[in-house]
């Protein structure tokens, strides 16, 4: 079976990874023999300080796996794109965060069809934003579902699921590489049910569908009227982008790392985004719309990050202002 895989970003480097290595075993006789014929992924994008442009992850992650990978980066799935694929002459198209919308004439391409990697437990958050959805709701689990991509997005019916609960600690970026490692470990039993004609797909209920929009870099200023639970989940959400950010002053400041304590509140006449004091154990205390947060990590725009009491140290008339 030869594959077409379709990613862009770091969560999906571990699936690529593990179809790498199946197409290893099949170099030796594997009896699987499934092949990883190409690579799709975005073109180079600036990036970085110096906003030269870089390959994505994945693009970059290959050339790791492979001596002379074929990496497809087109930035239409137009006729150009279609007769490279057809070159390549896959037989399935696995995408997980590619980036883009798959139209029939290029799924026509695949004799076994298309199947996408979606870390949510579908039809719940369909989308591009899955997992801070999650944690910015406060949900007590998640999931990650493997379906046949259909021609609306996440409307596939839906091959195979796994929960995956929550502590309620995790951030984006730390749920995000347990999601990349469990869809690495599902991929390959995937693939083989597929292969034998075994595996069985459930329609999704669509009347149950929930959507999640794109995160912009503006969300991540910080509402200190919501309660503490609401802005640690958001600070959480938007680790590492765009992150949660507030102004002290002039000065744009980043709150990095933060909990709920279960303290009410800092008594009469004190406003949200209040600083109240410290807790030697817990950090800066803010005012929040309920509750109070103490925050334990910060980082003035163009400075480095500071845990809270080597902060305090340089910003010393920092306690009693108001962040807004």
């Amino acid at each position: 079976m030869r594959i077409l895989f379709a990613g862009s970003p770091a969560i999906a480097v571990p699936v690529l990874k593990t179809l790498a290595d199946l197409t290893a075993r099949a170099a030796l006789g594997d009896k699987d023999n499934f092949v990883l014929a190409g690579l799709l992924t975005n073109p180079d994008s600036p990036r970085g300080h110096s906003g030269s442009p870089e390959p994505t992850e994945c693009a970059t992650a290959v050339q790791k796996f492979f001596t002379s990978p074929v990496i497809l980066k087109p930035e239409k799935l137009a006729s150009a794109a279609r007769i490279l694929v057809t070159q390549l002459k896959p037989d399935i198209l696995i995408s997980f965060a590619y980036g883009k919308i798959f139209g029939p004439k290029f799924l026509s391409l695949f004799p076994l069809g298309g199947i996408n990697i979606h870390p949510s437990l579908l039809p719940k958050y369909r989308g591009p934003t899955p997992i801070p959805s999650a944690i910015i709701n406060r949900d007590t689990e998640t999931g990650i579902t493997i379906q046949r991509l259909a021609a609306k997005m996440d409307t596939g019916d839906i091959l195979v699921q796994e929960k995956v609960p929550l502590d309620g600690r995790e951030t984006t970026a730390s749920l995000s590489e347990i999601m990349a490692q469990k869809a690495a470990v599902l991929v390959p039993a995937v693939l083989r049910g597929i292969a034998a004609g075994t595996l069985q797909a459930t329609a999704q209920d669509h009347n149950m569908a929930t959507y999640c929009s794109l995160i912009e870099k503006e969300d991540g200023l910080i509402n200190w009227n919501l309660s503490a639970l609401e802005i640690d989940a958001r600070i959480r959400a938007f680790t590492p982008w765009p992150l949660s950010w507030t102004t002290h002053g002039d000065l744009r400041l980043f709150i990095l790392k933060a909990e709920p304590t279960e303290d009410t509140g800092g008594g009469p006449g004190k406003k949200p985004g209040e600083v109240l004091g410290k807790d030697k154990d817990k950090g800066i205390l803010i005012q929040t719309g309920k509750g109070i947060l103490a925050v334990s990590q910060l980082q003035y725009q163009g400075k480095k990050a500071m845990e809270w009491k080597a902060f305090l140290n340089g910003a010393r008339n920092f306690l009693g202002t108001n962040l807004r």
